[in-house]
C-alpha cells in the first residue's frame, strides 16, 4: 500500500531515502497547495501524518509560505493546534530534468474535518453537540494565538481544520501566521506577508481593501473572529464557501449560536466578538457533552465528592452521547484518569460499560491492560470493584496474565479482616481458577480454600464447598482423591449451618463420576445416609436425592460386572443425574446485612433462595452471583495489627500456616456442637447404646457426636491438606472377640453388642424427640468392641 518517493540527488535536507516515515496514500483534500498523506513510522509502526508542498525553484512563493508554516507549526504549541514531529526538504528532478523541490512535514496522525464529518454520519442533536465541542476547541485555538500570543492566523476555515483519532479537533494551515504590529505606529507595510494565499470570501473588508491602517487600528482578534464565523458557516450548511455574500444566509445556524455568529461577522471590526467571550458566554457550547469531556479534562482539580458523584451517573450519562465519541474520546480519558489514580472507583463501571460497547479485539487492546494494572491499585474500593465485575472481563483475561499479574494481588483477598472481601475473592476464584498453573493451583489456591471451609462466615463457607465442586475438573486425578470427599464429608456434612450441609451434598453430586465404587459404598455414602434424618426438610430431601443417585451408580456397576463386562469402570459416575449437569450455583450471602452476619438468624433454606445445584433446564446458566447494594465501608471490619489498607497481606508466606495445628483440613471440629434438648439427648443415647444393657448403668458425661483428631499432623504431611480428616474405612478382617471392653463387665449376655457398628457423625437432628428404652448408658467406644469371653 505504501509507495516511496526515488530519483533523490541532494539538496537542502537529510533527502527523502532517509526520511524516518513511511508515505502511504493521501486524502482526498487538504488546504491550499499541501497534500495530505496517510504514513507510518519506520521505527515502531506507530501512524502519522505527512503533508509535502512542492515548487519549481527556491524562490517560489508557496514555498516561502510553506516554510514559514513548518517555523510556525514548530514553535506553537497548545492542545487544539496540530502536533509537530519534523521536516525535511528534498530536491528532484521530474521527468523533463526540471529541479523541483519538496516541503515534507511530519504530524501527529490526522484526518481533514470535511472527511471525519462524512465517516462518522452524525444526525440531530447528536451532531450539534460534536459540533459544539469541536467548534469550542477551535476558538479556544484561536483565542489563544490572539490573546495570549498576538499573532494572527489570518486563515481560519473549514479547511485549516482537522481531526485526531479521539476526535478532537485541531487547527492547523499556520503558513498566513504573522504577528500582530498595531502598536507600531511606523509600520505602513503589510501585516500579513502572506494573505494573498486566502481566497477573498475569507477576507473581511478590510482585510480585501488591504487597508492596513483600519486592520491596525482594529483589535487582534478581528480578522481571525471573521474567520471563525466563515467556519461556523461551512461547518453547518454543508458546503464550501463561495461568496462573501452567502455567510448572510443563517438557515442553517442553531438558534443558540446565530446571536454570536452574526457578532463575529459584524462590518465593524472593533465590533467583532472575541473568541475568548465566545467560550466563556456561547449558549451553545452548554451541552451534555461538553460537560462530561470538560470533567474529565480537569479532573485533577475535583474533589472527592464531585468526581463520586460524576462517574455514578456517567455509565446512564454515556448512552446518551454518541457512541463514537464515548468510544475514541471518553474511554481513553477514562482509561487513563483509572490508571494514574485520579478517578474514583465508581469509574471502573463506565470503564466497562463503554468497554462493552467496543469489539472484542479492541477491548483486549483499549481495557484490558488499564484492568489489569488496576489489581495493583492501593485503593481498596477499586479492588472490590475489580471483583464484583469479574464476570465482565475475567474471560479476556489470558492464563498468563492472570498466574503472573492477577492472581498474587487476588489472594491477598483470601486474608483479608473485611468478610465481604474475603467472599468476593472466593467467588472470584470461579473465573480466575481455570487459568492458573496446576502448581500455583495445588500450592496456593487449595490452601486457600481449606482455610476457607472453616471461616467464622456460614455462607464464606457454604459457597467454598461449592466452589470446590465447581472447579474440581481443573484438578489432577491425585489431588481429587484427597482432597473432593475429605473435604464434602469430614467438613461440609457436618457443618452446622444447613446450607453448608446442603452444598456437601450437591458437590458430592455433582463430582460423582470422580469416586471409585469403593469411595462411594465407605466413605460417601455412610455420611450421606445420616443426613436423610436432619432437621432441615431441604437438606433431607437432597440427602435421598444423592442416596439413591449414588446407590443407582453401585447398582449399574454391579449389573454390569454381574454380566462379565469387563469393561464395567470402577469409577464410573452417573453424569446424567442432577446436580452433575452444570455448575453449582452460588449460595445466598448474608455479608450484605449490617453487623457481624454470624450473630443473625440462620438463613433459610436453599429451596427458598438460591438453590445450591442448577437443574437440567438451567445447565447452560452462569453462577448465580449475590447482588450487594451495600458498599464496603459498611461492612464490619475488625481491626487487627495486620490489617491493612489493600486487601489484606500473608504475613511470613506459609510458614506460620505449616506450624499451626488447625491449618490445612486436620480439623473436623470447627464448629460449635450444637445443644440438644434432653428428649433428643435421650433418643441418641438410646442409638449409640448396644441392643441389651443393664439397667444400673452409671449416667453418661456429654459425648461428642464426631470423632475428635486431637493428633498433629507431621510436616511433611503437609501438603495433603485433606489427608488428616478423612474419615477411616471400616474394618473387613474379623478380630477374636476375647478381649474386655473397659467401658462395660456385663456384655457377656450380649454376644451381639461387641460387634454394633458406631452410627455415623452428625451435626443432623431426629426427627422427633421420643424417650429411649431403659436407664441411660454410659458411652460405648465408636466402632466394633472386643471382649474376654474366658
Amino acid at each position: 500500500m505504501f509507495k516511496f518517493l526515488k530519483g533523490v540527488v541532494g539538496g537542502s535536507g537529510t533527502g527523502l531515502k532517509d526520511l524516518p516515515y513511511y508515505i502511504g496514500e493521501p486524502y482526498p483534500s487538504a488546504w491550499g497547495s499541501w497534500t495530505h498523506h496517510r504514513g507510518t513510522s519506520k521505527d515502531d509502526g506507530s501512524p502519522v501524518s505527512i503533508f509535502s508542498l512542492s515548487g519549481s525553484n527556491a524562490q517560489d512563493g508557496h514555498l516561502a509560505a510553506g516554510r514559514n508554516g513548518v517555523k510556525r507549526l514548530r514553535t506553537v504549541r497548545h492542545p487544539n493546534i496540530l502536533s509537530f514531529l519534523y521536516s525535511t526538504e528534498v530536491e528532484t528532478l521530474d521527468s523533463s530534468s526540471t529541479s523541483r523541490i519538496t516541503l515534507y512535514m511530519v504530524t501527529e496522525p490526522v484526518m481533514p474535518l470535511s472527511e471525519k464529518i462524512k465517516e462518522l454520519g452524525l444526525e440531530g442533536t447528536q451532531r450539534d453537540e460534536y459540533y459544539a465541542w469541536g467548534l469550542h476547541q477551535i476558538a479556544k485555538a484561536v483565542s489563544f494565538l490572539n490573546n495570549d500570543c498576538k499573532l494572527v492566523h489570518g486563515n481560519v476555515c473549514l479547511a485549516s481544520v482537522v481531526v485526531t483519532p479521539t476526535l478532537d479537533w485541531k487547527l492547523h494551515a499556520l503558513d498566513v501566521l504573522s504577528e500582530f504590529d498595531g502598536n507600531n505606529e511606523t509600520a505602513s507595510g503589510s501585516m500579513l506577508q502572506y494573505e494573498w494565499l486566502v481566497g477573498l470570501q475569507y477576507k473581511p473588508m478590510e482585510l480585501a481593501k488591504s487597508d492596513w491602517v483600519a486592520i491596525r487600528k482594529s483589535p487582534p482578534w478581528a480578522i481571525d473572529s471573521w474567520g471563525l464565523g466563515c467556519f461556523i458557516y461551512e461547518l453547518f450548511s454543508g458546503i464550501k464557501l463561495g461568496k462573501t455574500e452567502e455567510l448572510r444566509n443563517t438557515v442553517s445556524i442553531p438558534k443558540s449560536l446565530l446571536q454570536d455568529y452574526q457578532r463575529l461577522l459584524s462590518s465593524v471590526p472593533s465590533r467583532r466578538m472575541n473568541t475568548s467571550k465566545l467560550i466563556e458566554n456561547s449558549e451553545y457550547f452548554q451541552n451534555k457533552l461538553v460537560d462530561t469531556i470538560h470533567f474529565m479534562e480537569i479532573l485533577t482539580l475535583k474533589d472527592s465528592v464531585e468526581k463520586d458523584t460524576f462517574f455514578r451517573k456517567l455509565p446512564n450519562l454515556a448512552e446518551q452521547l454518541p457512541r463514537q465519541i464515548v468510544l475514541k474520546k471518553l474511554l481513553p480519558l477514562l482509561a487513563s484518569a483509572l490508571e494514574f489514580g485520579s478517578a474514583a472507583a465508581p469509574a471502573l463501571t463506565a470503564l466497562l460499560k463503554m468497554g462493552s460497547w467496543l469489539p472484542a479485539e479492541e477491548f483486549n487492546i483499549k481495557v484490558l491492560p488499564t484492568i489489569v494494572k488496576l489489581f495493583a491499585s492501593n485503593d481498596r474500593a477499586i479492588r472490590v470493584s475489580l471483583l464484583q465485575h469479574i464476570d465482565q472481563y475475567g474471560e479476556s483475561l489470558s492464563a498468563q496474565v492472570v498466574d503472573e499479574q492477577v492472581y498474587p494481588h487476588v489472594a491477598t483477598g483470601f486474608s483479608d479482616t473485611s468478610a465481604f472481601l474475603r467472599e468476593l475473592t472466593l467467588k472470584s476464584m470461579l473465573i480466575l481458577a481455570p487459568k492458573l498453573s496446576q502448581r500455583t493451583f495445588s500450592g496456593s489456591l487449595l490452601k486457600y480454600l481449606s482455610k476457607l471451609q472453616v471461616d467464622e462466615e456460614p455462607a464464606i463457607r457454604t459457597n467454598t464447598t461449592i466452589l470446590l465442586g465447581n472447579i474440581a475438573s481443573y484438578l489432577n486425578e491425585g489431588t481429587r482423591k484427597r482432597v473432593l470427599i475429605n473435604a464434602f464429608t469430614a467438613r461440609a456434612l457436618r457443618d452446622t449451618f444447613s446450607p453448608a450441609r446442603g452444598a456437601g451434598i450437591m458437590a458430592l453430586c455433582a463430582t460423582s463420576s470422580y469416586y471409585d465404587m469403593n469411595e462411594i459404598a465407605i466413605r460417601i455414602l455412610p455420611n450421606v445416609v445420616v443426613l436423610t434424618v436432619d432437621a432441615d426438610s431441604d437438606i433431607r430431601s437432597k440427602a435421598f436425592q444423592a442416596v439413591d443417585q449414588f446407590v443407582q451408580i453401585l447398582k449399574q456397576y454391579h449389573e454390569k460386572t454381574s454380566a462379565g463386562d469387563t469393561t464395567a469402570d470402577a469409577t464410573m459416575g452417573l453424569s446424567s443425574m442432577p446436580g452433575n449437569a452444570s455448575l453449582l450455583e452460588w449460595a445466598m450471602s448474608s455479608l450484605t446485612l449490617k453487623g457481624k452476619p454470624s450473630e443473625q438468624a440462620s438463613l433459610p433454606p436453599l429451596n427458598s433462595g438460591a438453590p445450591l445445584a442448577s437443574t437440567a433446564s438451567n445447565a447452560s446458566s452462569a453462577p448465580a452471583r449475590v447482588n450487594s447494594s451495600t458498599k464496603l465501608y459498611d461492612q464490619p471490619v475488625s481491626l487487627s495489627p495486620t490489617s491493612t489498607d489493600g486487601w489484606g497481606e500473608i504475613e511470613n508466606g506459609f510458614q506460620e500456616e505449616q506450624d499451626s495445628e488447625k491449618d490445612g483440613w486436620d480439623d473436623i471440629e470447627p464448629f460449635e456442637e450444637p445443644k440438644l434438648s434432653p428428649a433428643l439427648a435421650n433418643i441418641q443415647a438410646a442409638q449409640k447404646r448396644p441392643v441389651s444393657q443393664p439397667v444400673s448403668q452409671p449416667k453418661p458425661q456429654a459425648t461428642s457426636l464426631r470423632p475428635k483428631n486431637t493428633g498433629k499432623v507431621p510436616k511433611d504431611e503437609d501438603d495433603d491438606l485433606w489427608g488428616s480428616i478423612a474419615a477411616p474405612a471400616p474394618k473387613t478382617a474379623s478380630k477374636p472377640l476375647n478381649v474386655k471392653t473397659a467401658s462395660t463387665t456385663d456384655d457377656d449376655d450380649d454376644p451381639w453388642a461387641a460387634i454394633a457398628a458406631a452410627p455415623p457423625a452428625t451435626r443432623a437432628k431426629p426427627l422427633s424427640a421420643g424417650r429411649g428404652r431403659g436407664a441411660k448408658p454410659a458411652a460405648p467406644k465408636l466402632g466394633a468392641q472386643r471382649i474376654n469371653r474366658t
